[in-house]
């Protein structure tokens, strides 16, 4: 089943790429008349050259790979914490000591901040020297 925005389904891909590949259209004919851009009339008569009818089958669109994705131990960490503790995601990356943003390793506790120029503050906010 194709996904909600997709311009054609299986078979009007087919039609498409007959009409390109078999009937000779010129591309911008074709994806005038199908409704699509030109880019994805010759991606879609393209892939009926290379591999006929079959090729029109929809395709899945998740990744071949996620080089970013947490790593499965911290997944486990993040739902153990999760289910015993009911605890959203601040809580659960001050606990585990995660960037709750990233979900990468963050570095802890902040150090404690330095006192500011080691002197007082005149009105407008800048430092006395």
């Amino acid at each position: 089943m194709p996904h909600r925005n997709a311009p054609l389904s299986e078979t009007g891909r087919l039609r498409l790429a007959r009409c390109v590949v078999d009937d000779g259209w010129p591309l911008r004919r074709a994806a005038e008349r199908f409704q699509v851009s030109p880019t994805t009339a010759k991606r879609w008569a393209d892939r009926y050259r290379q591999s006929g009818a079959a090729g029109m089958a929809d395709r899945s669109s998740r990744p071949h790979t996620s080089p970013r994705r947490t790593p499965t131990r911290t997944e486990r960490r993040i739902i153990k914490v999760r289910v015993s503790r009911r605890w959203g995601p601040a809580r659960m990356a001050a606990l585990l000591r995660l960037n709750p943003r990233h979900r990468a390793p963050g570095p802890g506790p902040l150090p404690p901040q330095p006192a500011e120029l080691d002197g007082p503050r005149d009105r407008t906010g800048d430092p006395t020297v």
